[in-house]
């Protein structure tokens, strides 16, 4: 008997859909793709169980005939191209064939679907890939597209997907990247039988604020930039909307979302000047290029394509943004903060290098690059090998260029940098609550409302317990809104919605560093919570820091294993004075 097989139609789709369905999200993509290749002005995503149970897609568009009905369900069955040529004129979000049979492979489908003008419509039902008979419908127009028990026959691909909130993010994010893309077309999300969001059909600019929150709108900037073959256009934010994490930068290439390094990093190169390494500007462009400059054919899932020339494109970009950002540009100092940032970096490597380690500077400016968090060990191990610890003393503490605590000791100097230092301190204030009784919290006499975006308030709702143990008060205030009625003692007022902005933003790109997601959100408060460089202490703020400072369990290192005290020992002072 022959070794080789002819692959089976039910076989054949469930790999195929391996690779078109993904995760939940992925469906709701291909799904709200067709209502919009459809003309829909309307499309409404229903999702239960993180879309594990049921994802439903209803839109007004022209809808298919009995007969259609079944063909859509057909492999390699489309509307959309009819020959090669097409290939390389594609309009259509949709144009493969593979989705709807893929997704029909792994879960139970229902559609119910009228043609434009037929005033009456169809039902049909496939499980498990299997087509039912087209059955008269209610329906009279458009289509209602049902997507039950996900990967329900593929038990071993149901058991990699994540908890239903995880997944829910995904999906929001899906379908925001589709509102930003189609301001003209409503769209409503409603999961577990709550509205997260309900977006009329309005202007790009509106539409930012509604998909985020009102203020964004008050803070972007408009892109209209023309340089044939290719046009230019969508908004970029200002420097109040750089986040700590990516998720927040859409590019769309004639209306379709794309991942694209190349065109992501044009953008972050217009903002060199304005913005520090780790931080991500916001921003939404379309990007119109002729068919025939662009390959959309090179990836299952549509999100890649290939450029004619990239780097054409790359540099239309870049001027794109920088001339939207000139007025900012002309006011930015020349000294930009990638340049401040390694400069600082290789400074502070040299000294632990050179002074905190007793080891010799590397020449040519090259010190070793080694974990940070093997150098804190190092650290901790040399200081317990002495036989004397570092008394401080508290009388003689200053501050240098309001980023360090300097202070002398018997064996020499120490140097404290003020905001690991408080990182160390609240991070094991911050599990201790976890722990056991949480922080106090202090009552603000003006509640404030915050309004977040669907993913940022998903985000919210996980880590609320935790926000409670450490000192915020929060109350639910309507859709993706709350309202904070206290916060932690060591937090300052009036910038509630940043903070809690940027623990979400830590939590989210820090998490898996951390052991344990109470870990993951106490290093996120202690990083916004604490003392920055830059803030003036006094005296009597110095101490009292250094005092807790040396009352945590570890304080040479701060929770992120970097250094928190760098010791300058008198042999050493000598040895640079050469004076041994």
């Amino acid at each position: 008997m022959s070794r080789i097989k002819v692959l089976s139609n039910d076989l054949k789709n469930k790999i195929a859909a391996g690779e078109v369905v993904e995760r939940p999200a992925s469906v709701v993509k291909e799904l709200v793709e067709n209502s919009i290749d459809a003309d829909a002005s309307s499309v409404e995503i229903i999702v239960k169980g993180g879309g594990k149970t049921l994802i439903q897609v209803i839109d007004d568009g022209e809808g298919l005939s009995a007969e259609d009905l079944v063909l859509a369900f057909s492999r390699h069955a489309t509307s959309k191209i009819s020959s090669a040529k097409d290939l390389e004129q594609i309009g259509t979000l949709g144009f493969r064939g593979e989705a709807l049979p893929s997704i029909a492979s792994v879960a139970k489908v229902k559609i119910l679907s009228a043609a434009d003008g037929s005033g009456s419509g169809h039902e049909l039902t496939i499980t498990d890939g299997t087509i039912g008979e087209p059955q008269p419908s209610s329906r009279s127009k458009g289509t209602a597209i049902t997507v039950s028990e996900l990967f329900f026959s593929v038990p071993a691909r149901r058991k990699f997907l994540k908890s239903p909130k995880t997944e829910m993010r995904h999906i929001i994010q899906s379908v925001k990247r589709f509102a930003l893309s189609y301001p003209e077309i409503a769209f409503r999300l409603v999961s577990e039988e709550k509205e997260l969001m309900n977006l009329q059909s309005n202007s790009l600019k509106d539409r930012i604020g509604q998909v985020n929150d009102p203020t964004y709108k008050q803070n972007v900037l408009p892109v209209l930039y023309e340089k044939e073959p290719f046009k230019i256009n969508g908004f970029i934010g200002n420097l109040n909307l750089v986040r700590k994490r990516r998720g927040e930068q859409y590019i769309f290439l004639n209306h379709r979302w794309i991942s694209d390094r190349l065109l992501s990093s044009a953008v972050f190169s217009a903002y060199r000047s304005l913005v520090s390494r780790g931080e991500f500007p916001f921003f939404v462009l379309n990007l119109q290029v002729p068919k025939k400059f662009v390959d959309v054919n090179v990836h299952p899932m549509k999100t890649e394509v290939r450029f004619r020339d990239e780097w054409k494109v790359y540099h239309v970009v870049k001027s794109a943004v920088t001339e939207a950002l000139k007025e900012i540009l002309a006011t930015a100092p020349d000294f930009s903060p990638h340049e401040a940032h390694d400069f600082e970096a290789n400074t502070v490597e040299i000294s632990q290098a050179g002074i905190t380690f007793d080891r010799p500077l590397e020449s040519a400016g090259k010190p070793r690059r080694e974990n940070s968090l093997e150098r804190a060990v190092e650290y901790v191990r040399t200081m317990s090998d002495r036989e004397e610890q570092p008394l401080i003393n508290l009388e003689n503490i200053w501050q240098v260029h309001d980023k360090y605590i300097v202070s002398q000791i018997t064996s020499g100097l120490v140097i404290i940098d003020q905001h690991v230092a408080h990182e160390r301190v609240l991070y094991e204030q911050a599990l201790a609550a976890m722990d056991k009784s949480p922080m106090p919290s202090q009552t603000l006499l003006f509640p404030q409302v915050v309004e977040f975006s669907a993913d940022d308030y998903a985000s919210l709702v996980d880590l609320l317990p935790y926000l409670e143990k450490i000192g915020f008060r929060l109350s639910d205030f309507g859709k993706n809104t709350v309202m904070v009625e206290g916060i932690p003692n060591e937090l300052g007022w009036g910038n509630e919605k940043q903070v809690l902005k940027e623990i979400i933003d830590y939590y989210l790109e820090h998490q898996q560093e951390y052991a344990s997601f109470r870990e993951a959100i106490a290093a996120s408060y202690a990083c916004k919570a604490a003392v920055k460089a830059g803030d003036t202490l006094v005296r009597d703020e110095m101490q009292n820091l250094v005092d807790r400072l040396f009352a945590t369990k570890h304080p040479y290192y701060c929770p992120h294993g970097r250094p928190i005290i760098v010791n300058l020992s008198l042999d050493e002072l000598d040895r640079r004075f050469e004076r041994t």
